[in-house]
């Protein structure tokens, strides 16, 4: 219990606020939630899934930040999606296959190359935070990218803007962490391992 206690004040003490830059006002206001968001929808978690499902979350949250950006990142992945309350307390997805790209201006590009939802995006270093930016899609969509969405776009339940915190806790285990959804949860978590 100390130690999810511990999970808990890590998730929790990580939503600092963001400056707006080039995010959309609802994706820059949704990271300015991070905490409620992640609070609530961890507790729910917590309180009502199978055992396996909540030791899946804890080994996810383990782990202290670390540098987030080196060529190590460059490469695929495996990804495994979690989605914190909405529809279910949690659900635990299997493996799908996630890729990371250099960029030539030093951010990353990501993408989550299977399962029947996907994004692809973009992670900058924002205000001491890396921070995604990116569309969510269904597969049978090819989306335009997040910064050439138009003004005015809103989800449709097939596409939809996401963001998200990085955080990188070793050589092969990383996390993307999406603080209210657009689409079926509260949060949700993509555990990243190699």
């Amino acid at each position: 219990m100390r130690r999810l206690a511990a999970l808990l004040a890590l998730l929790v003490c990580s939503g600092a606020a963001l400056a707006q830059g080039d995010l959309r006002p609802g994706d820059a206001a949704r990271l300015d939630r991070f905490d409620a968001s992640a609070g609530s929808a961890l507790l729910r978690a917590l309180s009502g899934s199978a055992p396996e499902d909540v030791a899946a979350l804890t080994k996810a949250l383990s782990g202290t930040a670390q540098v987030a950006f080196d060529e190590t990142l460059a490469g695929d992945w495996s990804c495994r999606t979690m989605k914190l309350g909405g529809l279910s307390p949690l659900l635990v997805y299997t493996d799908f296959k996630c890729r990371f790209t250099l960029r030539p201006d030093g951010s990353f590009g990501f993408e989550k190359l299977t399962g029947s939802q996907r994004t692809r995006g973009t992670i900058t270093f924002r205000e001491g935070r890396a921070i995604y930016a990116g569309v969510g899609y269904t597969a049978d969509e090819d989306p335009a990218d997040y910064a050439d969405l138009p003004a005015d776009f809103t989800s449709d339940g097939r596409v939809q803007t996401n963001v998200a915190v990085f955080e990188r806790v070793s050589p092969s285990r990383a996390r993307l962490m999406f603080p209210a959804p657009a689409v079926e949860s509260d949060f949700d978590i993509l555990e990243l391992t190699r």
